[in-house]
C-alpha cells in the first residue's frame, strides 16, 4: 500500500502526542491489511480494501481517534462505548490502544469480512 502524501500531511499537522498514534496505526494497517489504499474521507485518513473502508483515524486538540468500519464485528468486547469517536474512544497515547497482536487479528477479521461481501454493519438497514 503507498503512502498517500495528504496522509502523511494530516499526521505532521497533528498535535504532537497524536503523532505517534496516527503513525502506528497506519503503520499496522500497511503490515496487515497488504493492497489496501489510503484516502482522505470526511477529511480523515481512511483505509481502504477492495473498495470498502477498513479502518479510519482522526487527530483532535486532546485526542485522537482510530476506528474499525465494521464496527464491533471485529473489534468485539475490546471495543469502547463512550466518549470519542471511533472504535477505543479517546486517545491520547499508544498504551490506550489494544495489543498489537488485536489489531492485527481485527484488520484481518475485516478482511475477511470484506472479501465475503457482508455489509458494515450501519449499512445493514439500508
Amino acid at each position: 500500500m503507498a503512502h498517500d502524501p495528504r496522509v502523511d500531511a494530516y499526521i505532521a499537522k497533528a498535535q504532537p502526542f497524536a503523532q505517534p498514534i496516527l503513525s502506528h496505526v497506519r503503520s499496522l494497517l500497511h503490515q496487515h491489511c497488504l493492497g489496501a489504499e489510503e484516502a482522505i474521507k470526511w477529511g480523515f485518513p481512511a483505509f481502504i480494501y477492495n473498495g470498502t473502508i477498513v479502518a479510519t483515524m482522526a487527530a483532535f486538540k486532546a485526542h485522537a481517534s482510530a476506528g474499525f468500519w465494521y464496527g464491533k464485528m471485529v473489534t468485539g468486547e475490546v471495543g469502547r462505548d463512550g466518549p470519542g469517536m471511533g472504535s477505543f474512544g479517546r486517545l491520547t497515547s499508544l498504551a490506550d490502544l489494544p495489543p498489537d497482536d488485536a489489531l492485527a487479528a481485527m484488520i484481518a477479521q475485516s478482511i475477511t469480512l470484506i472479501d465475503a461481501g457482508v455489509k458494515p454493519p450501519h449499512y445493514a438497514t439500508k
